[in-house]
């Protein structure tokens, strides 16, 4: 069985560019979507992201919406604990497959990691 864990140097989900989340005001608060898009960079990264590193410059402080955590998933997307797993695996995928590719080493080992 796979079970999500987040893959470190991977980075996908530091790519806030709004036009590619056109839902964002279904599932933020007015406060914090305005927090969302204030750490939008202009390259559409976020500006805690570390390119080099690739690696959060703000790990162990980042916002809510940041955290895979059941009570936040809960809140945001109406997905229940017993849910979280998949759901969290599946949107890291699509988030890889976006901003890497399919076929990228981030896909690659992120499927390795999570044990698909």
């Amino acid at each position: 069985m796979a079970t999500w864990r987040c893959v470190k140097q991977c980075g996908a989900c530091c790519h806030l560019d709004p036009a590619e989340r056109p839902d964002l005001e279904e599932y933020l608060s007015p406060p914090e979507l305005a927090e969302y898009l204030s750490l939008v960079g202009p390259d559409g990264w976020c500006i805690h992201f570390e390119p080099d590193s690739r690696e959060c410059t703000i790990y162990e402080k980042r916002p809510r919406f940041c955290r895979v955590e059941p009570a936040v998933f809960q809140d945001l997307f109406g997905i229940e604990p017993e849910a979280l797993n998949d759901f969290a695996i599946d949107c890291c995928r699509q988030q890889i497959e976006g901003v890497y590719g399919d076929r990228s080493l981030e896909m690659l080992r992120f499927d390795r990691e999570v044990g698909l």
